[in-house]
């Protein structure tokens, strides 16, 4: 997958988080908008995105376009405004996330959802080759992309969300379609799926998904 698909990509298999009202939205690593454009809102569409290339095209379904990462751009957001923060595979970028889900809280209203994908270390493949291979190898996409500071398993996101001051409500696995088929590699990762579904007892579940997608409120005080 080219980098460049990364921006965009629409993302249909988010839409599912998405809260049912929507007023001013807020996407962070927004690539070209091809998420944001089919979303349906009563007022204004922003978005950050560091790619120039990507911001400019983005510019035909935003309101407001801020080019560069969210740190630095952040002192161009209007505080306590948006009731959506959509964050599509961006968190594992960010070189402090906990920073970050403390910081997004000043610019969400009080009833505010924030809303994202995050890729899930624990993918069968990446264990495959952790556990069978030996071998950490950083890609240029997917799980142990280059550019990722982060990782996350399903455990370790709900509880940054948490600490961070978020109510989940709504978590699942996506993207968990098993590979099959008659070359090497495809035989040995669905063998390996499949011994660690049975030996876990139905406990490694998370491990067919690719990601994590989330919804989580601001918690009351």
């Amino acid at each position: 997958m080219p980098k460049e698909s990364y921006r965009n990509q629409s993302r249909k298999e988010i839409i599912q988080f998405l809260p049912q009202e929507i007023s001013m939205i807020l996407e962070i690593g927004c690539g070209e908008g091809s998420f944001s454009k089919n979303i349906k809102c009563s007022g204004e569409k922003w978005g950050i995105e560091p790619d120039s290339k990507a911001a400019n095209i983005a510019k035909n379904v935003f309101d407001k376009i801020l080019i560069g990462t969210f740190d630095i751009v952040k002192a161009d957001l209007p505080k306590n405004y948006f009731d959506l923060v959509i964050c599509n595979d961006v968190i594992e970028h960010m070189e402090d996330h906990e920073k970050f889900l403390k910081e997004i809280r000043e610019y969400m209203t009080e009833d505010a959802a924030l809303v994202g994908s995050i890729p899930n270390v624990r993918h069968y493949k990446n264990i495959f080759h952790l556990l069978i291979v030996k071998d950490w190898e950083y890609t240029e996409w997917g799980t142990l992309d280059r550019t990722h500071f982060r990782f996350f398993t399903e455990k370790s996101l709900r509880r940054a969300l948490k600490q961070s001051g978020f109510e989940i409500e709504k978590f699942q696995g996506i993207n968990g379609k098993i590979e099959f088929g008659l070359s090497k590699w495809k035989l040995a990762y669905l063998v390996f799926y499949v011994i660690s579904r049975a030996i876990s007892l139905g406990g490694a579940r998370d491990i067919g998904h690719l990601q994590f997608g989330f919804r989580a409120r601001l918690r009351r005080r």
